[in-house]
This record gives C-alpha cells, sequence and structure tokens, in this order.
C-alpha cells in the first residue's frame, strides 16, 4: 500500500525551513510496510491544499499533510479539510481542555480566542492528541482512504505520530512487512565495496535488496527485505549480514538506527575505564558534538578545545610559538603537541587532535587545500596520520570527523 506526504508552508518553499518531517515520516511509514509514493510541498492557500489532496487520493491509499495547523489566520489547513470533506468546525470539548490545561501549567500569559479557537475540529475528524502542543492531530476516512492532517511543528508531529498515528494504521490495513538493515562502513568507497562484495551481491534472494549509500568518509549498506513472514525476513537478513561481515568485515563499524561508530565508541571506553578529551581546529568542534550529543557521555568524555585560531595553539593548548614556526600548523608535529596538550589539560587516557585546511583559503599554512593530519594519543602513545580529503570545504571538514572516529574505533577495538 502507498502514501502521500503534503508539506504545508512558504515557508519551506522560500527555503526559510528544510523539510524534515517528510524524512521522519518517511522512516515511520515504511517501517510498518506502507511505501512512499510521492512527498508534496505545497503553499498554504486553500485551493492549493484542495488540489493536493485531490490529486493524492487518485494515487495512494493514505494521505498525511503537516503544516497549517496554527491558531493564526494563515493556517489553513483545518478550514481546508472542512471544504474538502463537506463539513464544517464544532467545538471538541477534550481538545478545548487539553489546551486550557496546557495554559495553565506552561503558559504565563492568559489564554487567547486564536488558542482556544484551536479546539474547533471538523466534525467528521477523529481528534488525534497533542501532548506536546495545543494543535490536534485530525484524522479522516473516506472510501476507504485515510487523511492525516498533522501540524508542522517537528517535535509535536513526531509525537502524534509515534503515539497516535502509526498505532492507527497498523490496526486499520493489513501490510507487508518491510525489514531494513543499514551497515556503517568506513574506509572504503562504494565503488571498492562494490567490488569486494559483487558476488554476494548478486545471489542476494530476491525479496532481499541492497542499495548504496554513499557520504563523506563513510558508505551505508541499506539491507531491505520484504514479504508476509517477519521472521523469514529477520532470519535471511541476519544470514546476509554474516556473510558480509566475512567479506569486509574490517570496515563496518556499525548500524544505523542500532549501534552508530561513536556509540560503540562510547560503550569501548565505557567498558574499558578509560576517558576522551579532543582538540579540533579544522572540524571546529563537530568531533566532541558527536560524542556529548549520547547520553551519558560525562562518564567517559572530559572535553574538548576548538583551537581553531593559530594564537589558540598557544596560548590554550601551550605549543611555543617557535614550534609553531617552525612546522606550520597543519602539520603531524603540531597536531602530535595537540593531542598531547589536551590530553595532559584533561588528563584523559585518550585523546584526539585534528587541524587542517579546508579551505578555501590556505590560512596560516602553506598545506594544500584538503590536507588533514589527526592524532590518536593513547596512554603515552601518539600515532599520527595524513589525509587530503578534497577542495571542498565541508567535504573536507566531515571526511574528517568520520576518519578520526574510524581511527578511534579500530585503535579501542585493538
Amino acid at each position: 500500500m502507498n502514501a502521500e506526504i503534503i508539506t504545508i508552508g512558504d515557508e519551506i518553499l522560500i527555503g526559510q525551513i528544510v523539510d524534515t518531517n517528510s524524512a521522519f515520516l518517511g522512516q515511520q511509514l515504511n517501517k510498518i510496510g506502507i511505501d512512499i509514493l510521492q512527498i508534496t510541498s505545497i503553499k498554504d492557500e486553500q485551493d492549493t491544499i484542495l488540489k493536493a489532496l485531490k490529486d493524492a487520493e487518485n494515487r495512494v491509499d493514505v494521505i498525511i499533510t503537516t503544516g497549517g495547523l496554527g491558531p493564526t489566520k494563515d493556517d489553513l489547513t483545518k478550514h481546508t479539510m472542512c471544504r474538502f470533506f463537506n463539513d464544517e468546525l464544532v467545538l471538541d470539548q477534550n481538545t478545548l481542555q487539553h489546551v486550557e490545561d496546557i495554559f495553565e501549567k506552561y503558559v504565563n500569559h492568559p489564554i487567547l480566542e486564536a488558542n482556544r479557537s484551536q479546539a474547533y475540529l471538523p466534525s467528521k475528524c477523529i481528534a488525534l492528541n497533542n501532548q506536546y502542543g495545543t494543535a490536534p492531530g485530525m484524522w479522516f476516512e473516506k472510501e476507504g482512504k485515510v487523511y492525516i492532517a498533522l501540524p508542522g511543528v517537528p517535535f509535536e508531529m513526531k509525537g502524534l505520530v509515534r503515539k497516535e498515528v502509526i498505532p492507527r494504521l497498523k490496526d486499520r490495513f493489513n501490510r507487508p512487512f518491510i525489514l531494513h538493515k543499514t551497515v556503517l562502513t568506513y574506509g572504503l568507497g562504494e565503488s571498492a565495496i562494490a567490488d569486494k562484495i559483487e558476488a554476494w551481491h548478486n545471489n542476494l534472494p530476491k525479496f532481499i535488496k541492497l542499495a548504496y549509500l554513499p557520504s563523506l568518509g563513510r558508505v551505508r549498506l541499506r539491507l531491505t527485505a520484504r514479504g508476509d513472514d517477519e521472521e523469514v525476513l529477520q532470519s535471511s537478513i541476519n544470514k546476509e549480514i554474516k556473510k558480509l561481515h566475512e567479506l569486509i568485515g574490517d570496515i563496518i563499524k556499525g548500524y544505523e538506527d542500532e549501534n552508530t561508530i561513536e556509540e560503540n565508541i562510547a560503550k569501548s571506553l565505557t567498558d574499558k575505564h578509560l576517558t576522551l578529551a579532543t582538540a579540533e581546529s579544522c572540524t571546529g568542534g563537530r568531533l566532541a558534538a558527536k560524542f556529548t550529543e549520547i547520553p551519558g557521555a560525562s562518564a567517559y568524555f572530559k572535553g574538548s578545545i576548538v583551537s581553531y585560531a593559530t594564537s589558540a595553539k598557544h596560548d590554550v593548548l601551550n605549543i611555543s610559538k617557535d614550534f609553531i614556526q617552525a612546522h606550520s600548523v597543519v602539520s603531524a608535529e603540531i597536531t602530535k603537541e595537540m593531542a598531547l596538550s589536551v590530553q595532559n589539560l584533561f588528563k584523559s587516557d585518550i585523546a584526539v587532535a585534528t587541524t587542517g585546511n579546508a579551505g578555501p583559503t590556505k590560512g596560516d599554512s602553506d598545506a594544500e587545500i584538503g590536507t588533514v593530519f589527526i592524532a590518536l594519543a593513547h596512554l603515552s602513545e601518539v600515532t599520527v596520520k595524513k589525509f587530503n580529503f578534497g577542495n571542498h570545504r565541508e567535504r573536507v571538514t566531515q571526511k574528517a570527523v568520520n576518519k578520526a572516529l574510524e581511527m578511534l574505533y579500530d585503535r579501542l577495538k585493538d
């Protein structure tokens, strides 16, 4: 069965915000066996919304809209739904009580009529409780098809999808099972991996498909199995993953939505009672952010110094000006000193340091754009590696982060 997502709002069309709602909805629907046939972004305008709904109902079984459900006059989705279903707004007492409770508990000014108006819903809809906001979701059914209207605020939309939408869709439709397993690989490009696993790929069962998802410094391999027997699908995917490990196990560092590389690093650090610190120049704190996003990171992550300017390497990391002058800020020698210095400052067992020329200009170094040095200090041993990650600033930075994670993962695995 198929679904269509319609995102409503001028702010999406002019690029003021990025549509993350569709990505989330696509993931959640696919997990329960519903394919996304089309994603459409449109203006918050009644005639445009009506046309999009009419077009979608000729293509799919489930139509989901996000956006246009706020308390202001430019939010038109609720009124458009009334036109589409030949309906009228009526007061929903449960929603009104919910809105009043939110204002009483969390809002410092009196409730406005615009907020109370959110309790008026089309009479033909089922109200979906929005535990994180005042705009409820709406569920309609017409001639075997389901129409769902959700607020555009991402955390409100996600709460409604998890608590209300997915359980109702699972009850409403018989669906095939779709299982995904995404393998995270680091250190080899897409074509090199394809060459190593070609025979395995050619012999996959017909109900399992492989997709390559390359990004900066890593390649994700997504296995997708589709069928009516979930146990058979799961068993088959596990068997193929085992075969994959025999072929490229040295570059597999984890699984998406299960154990990412940084989560595996965190577990290794915790299990071995080791601590980590970072000194970052060209990566600008992105490496540290990977770890601080993980709950409980304070147990093993001591801290980070973003020594972006040359002066910070001297003033904060205590690297002498003469040493910097002698070797250049983008060099193996400076990167090694950065790692040892931050290790000493934070009294950590392990330290990772990055420095490089991400571009578009060379800055304080003569090293070619794309040149990056990464140092890893483990107790008294320091390893420094040199890389060239190309001439695009974002590419250089992200590849440096991923390579640093790969180096740290491999060291902890030994």
